[in-house]
């Protein structure tokens, strides 16, 4: 049997550190999280490659990499309310989970949000609350959210989330046309918003009102 604890070490320091992920407990989050549980039996021994795998319904679960990177510019301390648009696998969530007081995340597959919800509760993440629907609108009756993390690609950044994000808040996003996207971070401020530009990346499509419409 793999010994998924040495494969998490090892992807933390490969995949993280090398590539400059400097946050304490983001790493300590993803040494913790059981990434190989949140992906099919069948493809369990490459849970901790340097890579994105299906997950099912035209879906992946992220690269670790990039969870880790787009977790980190979040900038979690402990008491934030979060919130995740696209649930996937569930794994992210995990991450998140470890990081802060609570994470509500939107799925628009309820097969999907189903499976994560299940796999989650069975590891024991108890603060984590789900909704099936378009997460492109957002969680109003749960706004506003201290961070918000997006986690497939936009044309632009929905000024719906920009909504329910609290003042001085960080929401990360990946935007740019349905083959290419530019993770961006954006610091909600008095005077409207702060945009970073960061890593090139390449997300599935965030299919909404607010995001890219249906082929």
């Amino acid at each position: 049997m793999k010994d998924y604890a040495a494969a998490r070490k090892e992807m933390i320091e490969k995949q993280l550190k090398a590539r400059h992920i400097t946050d304490g407990r983001v790493l300590a989050a993803m040494e913790e999280v059981p990434r190989h549980l949140f992906v099919k039996p069948a493809l369990q021994h490459e849970a901790y490659d340097d890579n994105p795998l299906p997950i099912g319904h035209c879906q992946t679960i992220s690269q670790p990499y990039m969870v880790a990177v787009m977790t980190e510019l979040l900038e979690l301390r402990g008491h934030e309310r979060v919130l995740e648009v696209g649930t996937g696998s569930g794994y992210q969530a995990a991450v998140l989970s470890r990081l802060c007081k609570w994470v509500y995340t939107i799925e628009a597959l309820e097969a999907l949000s189903v499976n994560a919800g299940k796999i989650l509760r069975e590891c024991g993440y108890d603060n984590i609350s789900f909704k099936v629907g378009d997460g492109s609108r957002g969680w109003p009756e749960e706004a506003p959210f201290d961070a918000i993390l997006v986690t497939a690609g936009a044309p632009d950044v929905p000024d719906t989330l920009l909504k329910q994000l609290v003042l001085g808040g960080n929401l990360v996003i990946p935007v740019g046309d349905r083959f290419s996207q530019t993770l961006k971070r954006v610091t909600k401020t008095e005077s409207g918003t702060k945009v970073e530009r960061h890593t090139g990346c390449r997300f599935v499509d965030l299919v909404g009102e607010f995001g890219w419409k249906k082929l």
